[in-house]
């Protein structure tokens, strides 16, 4: 489905991805709000999410193995980066660096040039520690850790397959017209969240 109808797929997880923190079931460790404020956290905060959706969209126009490569190297690398946060190990700048990882990854989707699979790995790799710390300083006290992370980096790997299925348009002219222009979108919304964190 992904490959026929790009738009479809894309449709289809972001829904899954809205509907997914509505559900209920939990146990006694407070898993469903640690999962479900985990989940809805990258989703609530549009700098958050444009960002993952242009790893998505950059990996998709780069191709193998950039195509998995960066949606698979920006939510370990975001884990890691939580857990820096739960932690209390402080970070500078962390709104900066969230706002500048859309500027960037939307700008590098904008052009449509091609970098270096280690640059573009090292790049989606810097901009997820920063990330992943905001949602590890935000965890809510009485959520679980476990569940939230969970949460987060499944919401992650959602938005990067959305990214990813909205990129496959680029295999087509005007797609790649539609895609490049996203780009410039999410840059755009980067230099606002910018101008707000500076």
């Amino acid at each position: 489905m992904t490959t026929r109808h790009p738009l479809r797929a894309a449709a289809l997880l972001l829904t899954l991805a809205l509907a997914a923190p509505l559900a209920q079931a939990h146990d006694a460790h407070g898993f469903a709000g640690g999962f479900a404020s985990g989940f809805a956290h990258p989703l609530l905060g549009w700098d958050h999410a444009v960002a993952m959706l242009a790893v998505g969209l950059w990996g998709a126009l780069l191709g193998a193995p950039a195509l998995w490569l960066l949606p698979l190297a920006f939510p370990l690398v975001m884990a890691a980066g939580a857990a820096l946060g739960i932690a209390g190990v402080p970070l500078p700048a962390v709104e900066i660096g969230i706002a500048a990882s859309a500027v960037a990854l939307g700008a590098m989707v904008a052009s449509g040039r091609r970098a270096p699979l280690a640059l573009a790995a090292l790049l989606v790799a810097l901009f997820a520690v920063f990330h992943g710390h905001a949602h590890g300083t935000e965890l809510p006290q009485a959520a679980s850790p476990f569940g939230y992370g969970l949460g987060f980096v499944l919401s992650t790997v959602l938005l990067h397959l959305s990214g990813i299925a909205l990129g496959l348009l680029a295999r087509r002219p005007a797609g790649l017209i539609a895609v490049r222009g996203l780009g410039a979108g999410i840059a755009l919304l980067g230099v606002m969240a910018l101008a707000r964190a500076a």
